[in-house]
Parts: C-alpha cells; structure tokens; sequence
C-alpha cells in the first residue's frame, strides 16, 4: 500500500442491495477523500457492470473475483467453515495481507464478527474486541461514542476498561475531542449501583484511565444528552439500548406524523414549521450514523446497515477512513502500553 494512500476493502456482495449501494457508496467517498482506493470483494462481472457508470472510480478500483456470498442467516460457526472464500471473507483478508487499511461490510454481522476476530485477531492488551457507533445527542454537532452494542452479552470488569480505553481513543483521535469524558452505562448514578463487575471497573477507571477523563456512572436517559463523549456497556445492555432508541425515534416519527394528519389546522401548522422539521430530519437522519466500528482488532472492520442506501454506507466507508488516517490501533498501542492492564487485573484472572 502507498504511504500516500488510503486503501478500503468492501464486501460488494454484502447488504439488501449490493452490489449497487456499495459501489454508488465508494464513488460518493470518493468525491469526499482524494487519496482514497478500493478494494471490491465479490462478483466481478457485475463489479464491472457498475463501475463503467463510474470512470474515475474505476480508475482507484482493484477486484477480487469470487462468487461465494455469506447469507444473511448464516451461522457464524458455519460462515467460518464455509464461506473462506465468500466476499466477505476476501475482504477482510485484504487487510490481514496488508493490502488494505480498513474493511468494510454491509453483510451478516455475526459473520463479520467471527471472520474478523478469527482472521484479524485482537490487539495485545485487549481480550474481546467490542462493536460502537455514534450516538446523536442534544448538542448540535456533537455525538457520543457508544459501545458495546452486542459483540459481548457477558463482560467482566477488564472488558468494560478495555472498551473505554478504545473507546477514548476514538473519540480523541477521530472525533476530535482532547480529553474525553468517558462514563460507564449503569442502572443509577450512585457509587453502589449496579453489578460488582461495573463497580469494580469503576474503580479501575477511577485510578487507572489515561489521557481521559472518567466521570463515573450515567443512566439510559443519558445516552443522548451529550453529557459524555464516551459511553461504556456490556453487549447485552448497550444492544438493548441501541434497540430501544432506535424503536423510540420511530415511534415518535410515527405520532408526528398521524398528529399532522389529524386536522386541516395541525396541516397548516405543519407547513409553517416545514424549515424546522427539515432541520430536524437532517440532524437525525440515521444514514449519517451508520457504521458500526468492530474496535479492539489488529485490523480495521466497519459494519454498515445492511438495509441503507450509498449515503449510509459511504459514510460507513468515511468512518473507515478516518480510523485508517488517524492510526486508530497505533493510538489504542500507546495507551494500553501505560496502563499494564494484565497486572490491574491478575486476581481477576487467576
């Protein structure tokens, strides 16, 4: 790879309407990032048949043929065992072959998962690599970093540090933010609250967090607030929160909507305040939140929505990038280097 590029590898057979989103996604990336490649994984006539509607993204484009797709039921047991040469599992080859600097895929998210950690492996000082996303919040232009969202049902108090730690880094490195405020997700905001694993990885955080700031715990009300740049959870209770927002903000779409059509008065009011809702819908929009980040890997892995369209998953494709640029693991390095987490935790472990 060219130290003057910056090289993604996409599952293109991946999602409910590859190969199309993923290629029409990679040309709008293109337009946004000048020193930017790619990589698509997948069936090459039609590849091809896509990208001659794209010339110039042609001309940054490299194919890997294959014409093995990993199911969106598949098992992650089974799509290990089966599906090495899926799209999926070329894909994330690419950057284990250091061919490319960031994977990116639309496709099963178990399956991802599991080729990823089986053929990217963890970073040394992390145990379990954890799935975040960008929360929108309260704050204009500002998100929190949320994770795990289901790559782990049970943790133990060293998970919850190491996912703050990646956590941190990310919000540091990408987002911008110098000293994050980092908080774990618990049932009540008092010290005594909540499992003895969140409590002890309080503590831990309390004495040991570098280059952040820990603030301790906040509750679910509090995930879209902006209090916290970083926001720590099991897999089990931060998969159940992403669920619940997401059914909340359609919920609410839902009522406005009927609210509008319930009289000619609510129409009219509706079309003074037709700015207002514009602004609102932009702000929300989740195609702008998509790209979920398997943190913690020696590789770079994105997983997109497999129902979006080419602007979720060029933004899934633009989360990738700036992990690649900004040296995301060569950060997280530095970090677990100062923290000696194996000796923080050896009664733990033993």
């Amino acid at each position: 790879m060219s130290s003057n590029n910056i090289t993604i590898s996409l599952d293109a057979m991946g999602g409910d309407d590859a190969p199309h989103m993923v290629i029409a996604g990679a040309e709008l990336a293109r337009k946004e990032f000048k020193n930017i490649k790619f990589i698509f994984a997948g069936n090459e006539t039609e590849i091809k048949s896509r990208l001659s509607q794209y010339p110039k993204l042609e001309s940054i484009a490299d194919i890997i043929h294959t014409d093995d797709v990993v199911p969106s039921d598949m098992t992650a047991g089974h799509a290990l065992r089966q599906g090495r040469q899926s799209s999926m599992r070329l894909a994330i080859n690419a950057v284990s072959e250091g061919r490319a600097h960031a994977v990116v895929s639309a496709g099963n998210t178990g399956a991802l998962m599991a080729m990823a950690k089986f053929v990217l492996k963890t970073l040394p000082g992390i145990t379990r690599p954890a799935i975040a996303t960008v929360f929108p919040t309260q704050v204009e232009d500002k998100g929190s970093v949320v994770l795990d969202l289901g790559a782990n049902i049970e943790c133990s108090a060293r998970n919850l540090v190491e996912f703050a730690i990646l956590g941190s880094v990310y919000a540091r490195s990408v987002t911008g933010v110098k000293r994050p405020k980092v908080a774990l997700l618990n049932v009540g905001s008092e010290d005594v609250k909540g499992h003895g694993f969140i409590r002890k990885a309080s503590e831990m955080l309390t004495e040991n967090l570098k280059d952040a700031e820990y603030m301790g715990f906040v509750e679910g009300t509090d995930l879209n607030t902006g209090v916290a740049d970083v926001i720590v959870a099991d897999g089990f209770t931060g998969n159940v929160a992403l669920k619940t927002i997401e059914g909340t903000a359609k919920l609410v779409s839902s009522m406005l909507k009927n609210s509008i059509k319930s009289s000619p008065l609510a129409y009219v009011g509706y079309l003074f305040m037709m700015p207002a809702f514009k602004k609102l819908k932009r702000r929300s929009d989740p195609r702008l939140y998509n790209g979920g980040m398997f943190l913690g890997l020696r590789g770079l892995c994105v997983k997109s929505h497999g129902g979006t369209d080419e602007v979720g998953f060029a933004n899934a494709i633009k989360v990738a990038y700036h992990l690649a640029e900004y040296k995301f693991n060569d950060n997280v390095a530095e970090v677990i280097n100062t923290m000696s987490l194996d000796d923080m935790f050896i009664e733990e472990e033993a």
